[in-house]
């Protein structure tokens, strides 16, 4: 799996629930593990790998021990309010000052086809409310201060002008 770059537009769509648990998803939620760890972030989106589906991993030990999956998720509580430094794997190289809920409840389902119930504080509660996100189309670039947004904005041009030509050299490689 590679990790899908900004302006992909599979980062700007709402994914949909995740209909089935089986092998084939598990399989699937090994490599995306691999691949955050490859990368070394906390926490992956399913639509991050290019998988429009409402699933995301959280690694945030790195050990195997302190992985979590996290499937149709939901917040169903957030409270408070706290500011702190954000990266995002799809936006290599830009950090910024994120404002996000200090404490979060989660509801998921885990791989075992069980619902569990989890909350959290500080950047665990970042790290969720991050990736689900990601799961609703809603970038971090969105959510920067104008301030924090200009002053990555020659770095996010880039990017988008970077994709544009990757679209247009892998689009005369195709067979007419």
């Amino acid at each position: 799996m590679e990790i899908v770059k900004y302006p992909d537009p599979v980062l700007r769509r709402r994914a949909e629930e995740v209909a089935v648990i089986d092998e084939d998803l598990r399989a699937r939620v090994q490599e995306m593990f691999r691949t955050l760890y490859e990368a070394r972030g906390l926490g992956l989106a399913a639509p991050q790998v290019g998988w429009g589906v409402r699933l995301f991993v959280v690694g945030m030990t790195g050990q195997p021990a302190g992985e979590r999956v996290f499937v149709n998720p939901e917040v169903v509580e957030a409270e408070g309010e706290e500011e702190d430094e954000e990266g995002c794997l799809s936006f290599p190289d830009i950090r910024a000052r994120i404002l996000r809920a200090s404490r979060v409840k989660v509801v998921a389902t885990g791989l075992d086809g069980r619902d569990f119930e989890v909350e959290a504080t500080g950047y665990e509660a970042r790290c969720y409310q991050h990736e689900m996100d990601h799961l609703d189309g809603i970038l971090f670039t969105t959510r920067m201060p104008p301030a924090e947004r200009s002053r990555h904005g020659a770095r996010i041009k880039t990017m988008e002008e970077e994709y544009r030509e990757r679209v247009r050299v892998r689009g005369s490689a195709q067979p007419a």
